[in-house]
């Protein structure tokens, strides 16, 4: 209409602009600070870099990389080669297919390996540490091993005929497209399924007997799985059964049965109290809906199903309950159940990849963060475990783990995992490093980790504190910890780590606490609400922005995070909960611990942004209340940030951990 007056854009290009120059100023204010402080720490810096190299040379000996076996042959990886050997050959006469740097990738490492059934092709995943995006290579085997097909920005790949292959494309860190190309006399390329929902994620796997190619489709709390029959490969996916909010599945096949891992059924999977998972079989000539699932196996309550796997007439669970780790193996045959427990200092399982589905024994390996990885394997027909005999490494004989139980608020009891060294005397004397995740139903990080056994060596207390928003005591234990429940993992961190001074394992001006990603959100709450209860703490790529992050729908994940943080868009209880434990929105004036913390400046799932205004916020709030209280002796904390140039969030490439 006429007289409307039209908005003006400067205002709104001119806000932009400011933005990105105060963004560059903070940027190079902080990296200023780091030039200036980081050569205090040269020193110890380089003693522990020997150190964790002389520890990573013992240790790393024994822990080959996987191998995927096909029938004679045993393909593998190592140093950027792919290896073919005869099974039984000793591995010195395995023969080189072709190397990383021969197709051009020198910086990159080897993510995945899939190989087509008739063996004539193998498809690859190269990844860089700068990003989260892969690309897949297909090799078509021989004398000399051709390069076949070259596809950027790669997911997952499966093939479902011998030249057929299925993948997924990423995007801005989401998968949502599933195509398929062959490699037949006349070669095509199409798309076969596409997700709408942006809350969901796709991913592509193969039953263990290669009959079906399952498209599984996931959000944080309900999924759907489209089968592809591997028999038919250009026929259309088939639904198993259409997304039911709140019910999660995964499909396994055996002799003309699908065996679905679920958290449908009752008793009602919502009680807290209740079992999460359970597994059901369905005879594939009926409907495959779920009203038709009968119930073969329920697990027992606040038990987590950490992986399983299924073989020709068996199923082997990997379990754990009250931290301890145990193996459950169900007869496919007869239904009969064995329980297994493993040994007490256990707390990582990791299959070995691709068992063969026929096979008689399953190989797996056990660690801890101050055990390296040992090989076991269980035997179907003994119906035993073995500890498999490696080139000899140092036993390590002198740390000692307790298992604790922490009283929170609301009268939860919550699982520490304590790792100290046998011989340390006035354990109150030593400092402690607690770490914490509880997001996302994921388990806190327990694998080996060499400067872990460097501590341990060198007099410090090791705490796992397993808080409610991670996955170690079910889905139940993740529901209990998200959303509008963000604060019960708050006060499971708070309870843990006053039992621990309690116990006498260390006391507050000994005490640090470590965090990486979204575990920065309670390290950073707990920073704000009881600062007297650790002296330092150090985080890597943290979440500390949760408010502004989850309010701008523009940034790749906040749509799929809504289900772990809420909407605060569109909920205003929801803006109100989220801003009373942001670490960023509850910083004040008072003495905090000192903070180190690493960033990647390309990472794009913790927008750095975010970051340096934490860090300006908090050192400014910890410089004011040093000025308002000045006496003698006043203690001002290091509040220092390490902004990387390279890797990418939360790299665990073993260069990336030592630097770090």
């Amino acid at each position: 209409q006429e007289g409307t007056k039209i908005p003006s854009k400067r205002k709104q290009n001119t806000s932009i602009v400011t933005s990105d120059l105060l963004h560059k100023n903070l940027l190079k204010s902080e990296q200023k600070h780091w030039n200036n402080i980081s050569p205090t720490y040269k020193a110890m810096t380089k003693r522990i870099r020997e150190k964790l190299e002389e520890l990573h040379n013992m240790y790393t000996l024994n822990s080959g990389s996987p191998r995927v076996r096909f029938g004679e042959n045993v393909y593998f990886e190592e140093n950027g080669c792919i290896f073919l050997a005869k099974a039984g050959d000793d591995e010195g006469n395995a023969e080189i297919l072709f190397s990383v740097e021969d197709l051009g990738f020198s910086h990159a490492f080897i993510q995945r390996i899939r190989i087509s059934p008739d063996q004539r092709y193998m498809a690859i995943s190269l990844k860089s540490e700068n990003s989260e995006e892969a690309t897949c290579m297909i090799m078509k085997l021989g004398n000399l091993p051709v390069v076949e097909k070259v596809i950027p920005s790669v997911f997952s790949f499966e093939w479902a005929a011998n030249d057929v292959l299925y993948y997924t494309t990423q995007k801005n860190l989401k998968c949502q497209n599933v195509f398929m190309t062959t490699f037949t006399y006349q070669k095509q390329t199409k798309l076969v399924y596409t997700e709408q929902d942006a809350r969901f994620f796709v991913d592509l796997y193969c039953t263990k007997d290669r009959r079906f190619l399952t498209i599984n489709s996931n959000s944080k709390t309900t999924s759907e799985v489209w089968l592809v029959d591997c028999r038919h490969p250009f026929e259309s996916p088939a639904l198993v059964q259409a997304r039911t909010t709140g019910v999660i599945y995964y499909i396994e096949h055996r002799k003309d049965q699908l065996y679905i891992l679920t958290t449908y059924g009752e008793p009602a999977e919502y009680k807290a109290n209740l079992t999460d998972n359970y597994i059901h079989w369905i005879n594939l000539v009926a409907s495959s809906g779920k009203e038709n699932w009968q119930l073969v196996y329920v697990l027992e309550k606040k038990t987590k199903l950490v992986d399983f796997e299924i073989f020709s007439d068996d199923c082997i669970m990997f379990l754990k309950n009250a931290g301890h780790l145990y193996l459950s193996v169900i007869s496919l045959v007869s239904h009969s159940v064995q329980s297994i427990k493993l040994p007490t200092w256990a707390c990582e399982f990791e299959l070995e990849s691709h068992p063969e589905y026929t096979t008689s024994t399953c190989y797996f390996q056990l660690s801890s963060p101050v055990h390296p990885p040992k090989r076991f394997a269980y035997s179907f027909k003994e119906n035993n475990l073995i500890e498999q005999a490696v080139q000899e490494v140092p036993i390590i004989t002198n740390c000692h783990t307790t298992r604790l139980l922490a009283k929170s608020k609301d009268e939860t009891l919550v699982p520490i995992t304590v790792f100290h060294n046998k011989n340390s005397k006035e354990l109150h004397r030593r400092p402690l490093l607690v770490h914490v995740y509880g997001a996302y139903g994921i388990d806190l990080n327990m694998s080996f980790k060499e400067e872990k056994l460097m501590l341990i060596e060198e007099g410090w207390i090791l705490a796992y504190c397993h808080v409610r928003g991670g996955g170690e005591q079910g889905l139940s234990w993740h529901r209990d910890g998200c959303q509008h429940n963000k604060l019960k993992g708050l006060h499971d961190l708070e309870a843990c780590i006053t039992l621990l001074h309690q116990l006498g394992f260390s006391q507050p001006k000994h005490t640090a606490l470590a965090a990486a990603s979204a575990g920065g959100v309670l390290a950073g709450a707990l920073c704000n609400t009881q600062p007297a209860l650790i002296r330092a703490m150090v985080l890597q790529a943290p979440f500390v922005d949760v408010l502004n992050t989850m309010m701008k729908t523009h940034l790749p994940l906040t749509i799929e995070e809504q289900e772990e943080w809420g909407n605060p868009l569109e909920d205003e209880n929801c803006m109100k909960y989220i801003k009373s434990y942001c670490p960023y929105q509850n910083i004040k004036s008072q003495c905090y611990p000192s903070v180190f913390i690493t960033v990647y400046e390309n990472d794009a799932r913790i927008p750095l942004t975010g970051i340096l205004r934490y860090v300006r916020k908090l050192r400014k709030a910890a410089l004011d209340h040093a000025s308002r209280t000045s006496k003698k002796g006043n203690w001002i904390p290091n509040i220092i940030l390490d902004v990387q140039a390279n890797g990418s969030h939360c790299d665990s490439s073993w260069e990336h951990s030592l630097n770090e």
